[in-house]
């Protein structure tokens, strides 16, 4: 089983390519945030795979990170999803975004990935949510963390629909942070919207 693949790359294309490792030129797939990390064709790359065996093929898929080869394998534990919708779904957001919002359970944000539908969303966090939580963790990053960054980029949403609605930029950032401050941890768009809108009103 190939865990690491070392070599030349031989071709290289947006969905594939191909490394040349001791004579031999194995076909790897790849998502594009790794296609974007890739050295020119013609010289040497290291490749986190992770390699499929069927009866009819064995399928090799290369990431630049080891992070991404771990998610990719997480998510094609998870009914429904293969490696073709891994692989895409790694090609329409980042591995830290990816895993911020399966583990704040944020479906909206992962319904607008290329690819995903609300099921699937929800699948993905139904059956991923406690590893992702768990793996976050042991990477050092905290949950806390993950939250803080969700919850940054509420802010900035809900800043930029209050302004669409004619208020001041700096009231309302004032607005928001006063009813930020007033939901605590209960962090909702459409309540913290509310109680800015009451607060700019008063």
């Amino acid at each position: 089983m190939i865990a690491l693949l070392s070599g030349k790359i031989a071709y290289k294309g947006i969905s594939h390519i191909v490394v040349e490792a001791n004579g031999v030129g194995y076909r790897v797939f790849i998502p594009l945030n790794t296609f974007y990390e890739l050295p020119e064709a013609g010289e040497n790359v290291t490749l986190h795979i992770h390699t499929q065996v069927r009866d009819d093929a064995i399928n090799l898929f290369g990431f630049y990170s080891r992070q991404d080869c771990e998610l990719f394998q997480m998510m094609i534990s998870v009914s429904g999803i293969g490696p073709k919708v891994a692989i895409s779904i790694l090609s329409g957001i980042s591995s830290p975004e990816l895993l911020e919002a399966i583990s704040m359970g944020n479906l909206a944000k992962l319904v607008t990935i290329p690819g995903i539908g609300k099921k699937m969303a929800e699948r993905l966090i139904l059956e991923l949510r406690e590893k992702v939580v768990k793996k976050i963790s042991m990477d050092g990053v905290g949950v806390a963390d993950a939250k803080r960054k969700i919850n940054d980029e509420m802010m900035e949403d809900a800043l930029s629909a209050l302004v669409n609605l004619g208020y001041k930029a700096n009231a309302a950032r004032d607005a928001l942070a006063k009813a930020a401050t007033d939901a605590g941890d209960k962090l909702v768009m459409d309540q913290l919207l509310k109680k800015a809108l009451k607060i700019l009103a008063g």
